[in-house]
């Protein structure tokens, strides 16, 4: 009987230990198949594309801020193609920024 409870303490005391050594070697493979589809040359472009089709959509400008640009309202500066206005660029006025964050016009209100 006094063997089982040494069996039993002897595993309660290496529960954490092994506990971590899974997580660890989860992450291992996990991390070393994102670098392995990475290396197919398919995987990159599609990223690459999906990269591009998303960074273009979040700055939906036509219109660049240019200097001697000012807005009466956010509608305004929609209609020439110029919102969002960031605070460093020409158009900026802190009554077009609703929240305060630096940016004017935001495409959601």
């Amino acid at each position: 009987m006094a063997s089982v409870r040494r069996v039993f303490v002897r595993m309660a005391e290496t529960a954490p230990y092994s506990m971590v050594l899974v997580k660890v070697i989860l992450f291992a493979g996990a991390l070393g198949l994102c670098l392995g589809a990475l290396s197919v040359p398919e995987v990159r472009t599609w990223i690459g594309e999906t990269w591009i089709e998303i960074s273009s959509s979040l700055d939906a400008r036509t219109r660049k801020p240019q200097a001697g640009d000012w807005w009466r309202d956010c509608n305004d500066a929609r209609a020439a193609g110029t919102a969002p206005i960031y605070s460093y660029e020409p158009g900026y006025r802190s009554e077009l920024d609703r929240d305060a964050d630096g940016i004017a016009c935001e495409p959601y209100h």
